[in-house]
């Protein structure tokens, strides 16, 4: 019997096949089984390339981190320091939505290789031209990145899944069960719908709070 020859599969193979799952299946049905079935290969293949999941879901991220830079408007010297802040922080947010659970696969994950630096440099280096010192620059990034990224996990989690179709987070059932707290049953419609506007707002508070306590 002639021995069933293995494709060759590279890095950038497997990653595309994972990010196409877990548009498919979501996060918890992201697992190497998997990927190596849609890949057509053995799960063992795959250790060729990643020791475990953390060390795929880590170059996913980066990945991810990749396809935004090609996208993303590139920040520039002398420029609006705000307007360039909002704008990345929409970016990230926009980029994260393209993956069903995108945001929880980039959170916390350790990137594969420096290419995020010179676009974090550049976008430092603005702030930092605007007033801020270096420190209070990286202080003012990490607060509306950090944000971004929780608004989005929250927002997978409990909005309308464009992936799948099913709905979101039911507020009326909501509003029901807690009709005797009127304040916290009204606040479901706030936090659970439009998360358009909700991002905008959340970002606008952040970028106030920002300038009024870290410029200067």
């Amino acid at each position: 019997m002639t021995p069933q020859r293995t494709p060759k599969l590279d890095r950038g193979q497997v990653v595309d096949a994972a990010l196409d799952l877990l548009n498919q299946a979501g996060l918890d049905g992201l697992t190497l089984r998997a990927i190596a079935a849609r890949l057509d290969v053995k799960a063992p293949a795959l250790y060729w390339h990643f020791k475990d999941k953390q060390a795929l879901l880590d170059e996913m991220a980066t990945e991810m981190l990749r396809r935004m830079t090609d996208r993303a408007p590139e920040a520039r010297s002398g420029g609006d320091w705000r307007e360039a802040y909002l704008g990345t922080m929409r970016t990230l947010r926009a980029e994260l939505l393209r993956y069903r659970d995108g945001a929880k696969v980039y959170s916390g994950a350790r990137f594969t290789d420096t290419g995020y630096a010179a676009g974090l440099d550049a976008s430092l280096r603005l702030l930092v031209e605007a007033g801020f010192t270096p420190a209070a620059a990286a202080r003012a990034w990490q607060t509306a990145y950090s944000y971004t990224i929780g608004y989005v996990v929250e927002e997978q989690a409990m909005g309308p899944n464009p992936f799948d179709g099913e709905e979101g987070y039911d507020v009326e059932a909501r509003a029901e069960r807690l009709a005797a707290h009127p304040l916290a049953a009204e606040s479901g419609r706030v936090m659970f719908q439009d998360f358009d506007a909700g991002f905008e707002q959340g970002l606008a508070a952040v970028l106030a709070g920002v300038e009024a306590t870290l410029l200067g």
